[in-house]
């Protein structure tokens, strides 16, 4: 089966939850279709020539959308001449201006959501594409609109990496500035009727977990466009144990994720930092905090504390997280299911989590993890898996265990498989 597959995510190395799951969703699909990838980001963003080339080994073809291709019409409206006389520089450039302005009026007079919805469309009947599937479909609600439109038949797989409803949602009880807390409200009223429309004019949607699954079933006319396409990660990746970094502190905590001003990660991290470390330290005096991921140096750059490191975005967690001795998901309002729970597991890691951080992961508390969601028992908890080695082996080992089970690329393509097999039923 012919597939396009598209999506406005996509970073390697993979740094974080989404780009992981693009990535993995991408090895996945290929083993299944004659898989075509269109890039919604430009070849820069998605990391440079690398990327492109692994990218390239992993689908049958691999292209950017319109808006985003670099072309050296492109570049020439972009160059100008830089010299410290400021009169050469106005002479000089004067053709490149006037380029410029010609090929804006060729190219960016379509919005980009436009040019993608001429250019999906094309490339899907220029090379006979069966489905066209969004990954990360649940921000690319305009798009998928347009495209069924104008052209019914076209399948689409409207692919979810959560309910964004409740990612948007849940932090209202966490918000105290009126306006703000309006402002979230109105956002994801607007988010829950593009879910309700979606999963009804798409042909399939698809959902991490059971538990997002059921959400989506219970705003679909019919329930058989819901199916599995689970978060998962590539074991290969996690075999090898990298070396500490230099100057690494140990006993530790661990945690990883992508911050920003009031997200997620960031009010959980600061309940850490605020609530739990204390606690822990009167323990475990010479307890240390890493603190990894894109933007958690600028959003948490107030803090300064010598028991506490703020890494920043990396390259790889994983010299940080294979050398913790404990890995925190404190999340207070998220939606989807975790992989810092997954590469937890694979790295066997114990983890410390919150009920809501370990949501749609048949995870069974004090065996696989250890659940908490007041202070005193979160910093228990890490203390517990600190101080007793042979605990901690054991809760690791076990999450381990059911990562390798059923949260391996293997169970991606089984998933990948189901949902490409409905589909050809549906075109019959």
């Amino acid at each position: 089966m012919r597939v396009l597959f598209t999506t406005p995510v996509l970073l390697h190395p993979p740094a974080g939850g989404p780009a992981l799951r693009i990535e993995n969703s991408i090895k996945a699909l290929n083993q299944v279709s004659e898989l075509h990838v269109v890039s919604r980001l430009s070849k820069e963003e998605i990391g440079g020539e690398q990327a492109e080339i692994f990218y390239k080994k992993i689908c049958h073809k691999f292209f950017y959308s319109p808006g985003k291709r670099s072309s050296v019409f492109g570049k020439l409206s972009k160059f100008r001449f830089n010299t410290r006389d400021r009169y050469i520089n106005f002479v000089f450039n004067l053709p490149f201006r006037s380029w410029s302005k010609v090929y804006w009026l060729a190219t960016e007079r379509e919005s980009i959501e436009e040019q993608d919805v001429r250019f999906l469309i094309r490339y899907h009947d220029a090379n006979k594409i069966e489905a066209i599937w969004f990954g990360y479909g649940n921000i690319s609600y305009d798009l998928m609109r347009r495209i069924k439109t104008e052209r019914p038949e076209i399948k689409i797989v409207c692919d979810t990496d959560s309910v964004w409803s409740r990612f948007v949602l849940r932090e209202v009880p966490y918000e105290n500035d009126l306006m703000r807390k309006k402002e979230i409200e109105e956002r994801g009223k607007r988010k829950e009727l593009e879910e309700a429309s979606w999963v009804n004019f798409c042909d399939v949607t698809t959902a991490v977990s059971d538990v997002d699954a059921q959400y989506y079933r219970n705003l679909a006319m019919n329930k058989e466009k819901i199916m599995l396409f689970s978060n998962v990660i590539d074991l290969k990746n996690y075999k090898a144990r990298p070396q500490r970094p230099s100057n690494f502190k140990k006993p530790c905590m661990y945690i990883a994720g992508s911050y920003g001003p009031k997200s997620p990660m960031d009010k959980a991290t600061r309940w850490v930092i605020d609530k739990v470390l204390p606690i822990v330290k009167k323990e475990i005096a010479e307890i240390h905090f890493y603190i990894v991921g894109a933007g958690s140096d600028h959003t948490l750059s107030e803090i300064n504390d010598s028991s506490i490191t703020i890494t920043g975005k990396l390259d790889s967690v994983l010299p940080y997280l294979c050398n913790a001795d404990v890995s925190l998901v404190p999340l207070k309002f998220e939606s989807g299911t975790r992989f810092k729970i997954l590469e937890a597991g694979a790295c066997n890691i114990p983890v410390v989590s919150t009920t809501l951080g370990a949501e749609g992961i048949p995870l069974t508390d004090q065996k696989d993890v250890l659940i908490a969601d007041v202070p005193e028992e979160f910093a228990n908890s890490i203390i517990k898996l600190i101080k007793d080695k042979e605990y901690a082996g054991f809760v690791a080992s076990n999450c381990r265990t059911l990562v390798e089970q059923r949260y391996s690329i293997n169970r991606l393509v089984e998933e990948a498989k189901d949902i490409l097999d409905y589909l050809k039923k549906l075109r019959q």
